[in-house]
């Protein structure tokens, strides 16, 4: 069958020869670094989002830096070699930890659906109900879900074979493009992701979308136009992040039988993986009264008159 044992496989760089692209990318990372340490810098000096919400979104951010960082510098450096390569080891350590990201972020964004609920239709019980060991409890309980799917998918991705010299067409390790170079039998792996995608994937999105439900109708019966703009708010900032999110993964893990071009396989999984940890902490800037308060906060106190800058 000609089938050896692989020790690395050759990947798709679009990346050689275009500088710009090499820029863009360097770009979209220390965007992405510097937007979430900002996040987890805010919520970890300001008292004011010492709450639920923002411990929740302080996890968030390092979920994001994780996904970048599991992908980005290695396209970079291959970017820089002669031919992009990833040993066969490094491709499944790669897609581990995207996997166990991408599990702990669908249970985490549900979680802070959770929250909101709580915070707006119940919120005589939400101190009660999100305590500190409560909420500590249950972001570990995130993280624990995705490393349980993210280990079922790469012991079965381990035991995948492939002919010859194994050629990627991506520009990193994933589930999708793994199963496309293999010559094993990959039911198993297609049966793991179509589970994957109901438990890890369509139940969180469920609770997303009755936490919401009822937001709305709690919010509709608000009688004054002012509680109603301001539960709103609070709400706005998750939501996009949800949309998002869920549907940048559907359209990377739930593929028609056909698949995509490779063009459009490569653009689905940069914008779920990459440009999408960018944009969280924007929106969350954008969107939020309370974090950008703490931001203007944080930029008066290092423009005050008696810091070193304004002294010279």
């Amino acid at each position: 069958m000609n089938q050896t044992q692989v020790t690395e496989f050759v990947l798709l760089s679009f990346l050689h020869g275009r500088p710009f692209l090499f820029a863009l990318f360097l770009a979209v990372y220390l965007a992405t670094l510097l937007g979430n340490s900002a996040i987890l810098s805010l919520v970890s000096l300001d008292p004011h989002l010492h709450s639920p919400m923002y411990f929740f979104l302080s996890h968030l951010s390092c979920l994001d830096l994780c996904y970048s960082s599991v992908t980005v510098p290695k396209i970079l450096a291959n970017a820089l070699r002669p031919q992009a390569t990833i040993s066969y080891g490094g491709c499944l350590a790669q897609m581990f930890f995207l996997m166990w990201c991408a599990g702990a972020e669908c249970a985490l964004l549900a979680l802070m659906a959770y929250d909101r609920y709580a915070a707006v239709c119940r919120p005589l019980h939400y101190a009660q109900a999100l305590g500190r060991s409560s909420c500590a409890a249950a972001a570990a309980g995130c993280w624990l879900w995705g490393l349980l799917d993210s280990a079922v998918h790469t012991l079965l991705a381990a035991r995948l074979s492939f002919r010859g010299a194994a050629r990627l067409q991506h520009v990193f390790c994933d589930v999708p493009p793994l199963l496309a170079a293999t010559c094993s039998n990959t039911r198993p792996n297609e049966l793991a992701l179509h589970v994957s995608s109901i438990f890890v994937g369509l139940s969180p999105f469920l609770i997303v979308v009755i936490s919401y439900l009822c937001i709305l109708a709690t919010v509709l019966g608000m009688p004054l136009a002012t509680s109603r703009r301001k539960a709103f708010s609070t709400c706005s900032a998750h939501l996009l992040v949800v949309t998002l999110y869920f549907v940048t993964a559907n359209l990377n893990y739930n593929r028609p039988s056909s698949g995509y071009p490779p063009a459009a396989n490569i653009l689905v999984s940069v914008l779920f993986c990459i440009v999408t940890p960018m944009l969280n902490p924007l929106i969350y800037s954008l969107r939020n009264r309370e974090v950008r308060a703490a931001l203007r906060k944080v930029v008066r106190v290092g423009a005050a008159p008696g810091s070193p800058g304004n002294n010279a």
